[in-house]
């Protein structure tokens, strides 16, 4: 009996965890051709790994010339969003046995910016939009002599939207952005609301001017999109919401 039990335990063990998956993958090279197609790539990969894992599988063993941004792999840098299975996801974060693979695997880029090439998109309007609602603490007077402190309750008031990592999901989810690109869109606005919200900023009702302009905040449908795009779990569209009641009641 023991020698049975032993034997299957050593048959589980040896029992290889890869399966065959595809991966469909939408190219585009303009040095080529104007128009993007779809290339499937078969991969052995265990669906416990990464949908990271198997691009770099396919660039480094099937196509080389595959194109797409990665930085820490551990869903920090942001530079991995793109759309797998239509939904905008980070790669590194997105298991491979979490979106069936029995059916082959879309990847394509994110959607209202222009790709460059395969997966990469050009990002400077996405960043141009976040520089413009002036990310950063602005304050008047000499320079402190002791470092600006904040209750906990302050600091709460904000402390979600300091959370964003600039991956751009929010924003190419939004259907106002993809007919638009004038438009702030979800991330510039989160950003903006991290300060406006920031008792030790003085430069809120600066930042609400230029989100009451006609490609700023009203522009928003309230589709929920961005949140449900968003990997750090941001509420986006609440976000939104708050800087709408900001500009109504000049309260923030």
């Amino acid at each position: 009996m023991s020698t049975a039990i032993e034997d299957k335990v050593e048959a589980a063990s040896k029992a290889s965890p890869y399966i065959t998956v595809t991966f469909r993958v939408r190219r585009f090279n303009p040095e080529v051709s104007a128009e993007a197609t779809w290339q499937d790539f078969e991969v052995e990969i265990d669906p416990k790994e990464r949908v990271l894992d198997a691009l770099h599988k396919i660039k480094w063993d099937l196509d080389g010339s595959l194109t797409f941004r990665r930085s820490c792999a551990h869903g920090i840098c942001g530079s991995d969003a793109m759309r797998i299975n239509g939904r905008n996801r980070l790669a590194c974060k997105t298991l491979i046995k979490d979106i069936n693979p029995a059916k082959p695997i879309t990847v394509e880029p994110i959607k209202g910016l222009t790709v460059l090439k395969d997966l990469v998109v050009d990002m400077e309007p996405f960043f141009q939009a976040y520089r413009d609602v002036m990310p950063f603490l602005i304050t008047k007077g000499n320079e402190p002599t002791r470092e600006r402190l904040q209750s906990a309750e302050d600091r709460e008031r904000f402390d979600d939207t300091t959370k964003c990592i600039l991956c751009a999901a929010c924003t190419s989810s939004c259907p106002v952005f993809w007919n638009d690109g004038q438009y702030f869109g979800p991330a510039a606005i989160v950003n903006a609301h991290r300060f406006i919200f920031d008792s030790r900023d003085e430069a809120g009702e600066q930042r609400l001017e230029i989100l009451n302009d006609k490609d700023g905040v009203w522009r928003c449908r309230t589709t929920f999109n961005c949140t449900d795009a968003c990997p750090r779990g941001i509420e986006v569209t609440k976000a939104i919401q708050e800087v709408k009641r900001a500009l109504i009641t000049r309260r923030f």
